[in-house]
């Protein structure tokens, strides 16, 4: 089964600078620091560019986890989507989207997963609901880290 939700973030910021860090592999590891996600592969600090990968680990439900994600396109200043190759997913997409607003920038994050063998049953109740709390705090400390006000998460 296939499950896509959508996380909207707004931020008094310029598009270009939303977008920069949220390339930066240095800003994720911060930004997930609860879970203890780290970079073990690929490109590990720094930014990561088009074609190029990463592999996570990370502690999520008491189980640490490994998943590689690919840069599968990246427009800049506006989108870029980071996909999983290998993982505990079928299939995993992540577009980021970057819209002037005003004085500010909208970020949209559209996720797109299919779940592993009967996640049908857990994403809706738990996998799901876990995944927005993970992007909504993850947004958080990139606003912060611009030295912003707290974003405005709207859906």
């Amino acid at each position: 089964m296939t499950a896509t939700f959508t996380e909207i973030t707004r931020a008094r910021c310029a598009p270009e600078e939303l977008f920069e860090l949220s390339l930066s592999i240095d800003t994720h590891v911060e930004s997930m620091a609860r879970s203890g996600e780290r970079a073990v592969g690929g490109v590990t600090s720094g930014t990561i560019g088009l074609g190029e990968s990463v592999t996570w680990r990370a502690r999520h439900f008491g189980i640490v986890w490994t998943m590689t994600s690919r840069i599968t396109a990246l427009e800049r200043p506006h989108r870029f989507v980071d996909e999983q190759v290998r993982g505990p997913f079928r299939s995993f997409r992540h577009e980021h989207r970057f819209e002037r607003e005003g004085d500010g920038t909208v970020m949209t994050d559209t996720i797109t997963l299919r779940s592993p063998l009967l996640g049908w049953i857990v994403e809706p109740l738990l996998l799901r609901p876990y995944l927005q709390r993970l992007i909504r705090s993850r947004n958080r400390v990139l606003v912060s880290s611009l030295g912003r006000s707290s974003p405005d998460q709207v859906s």
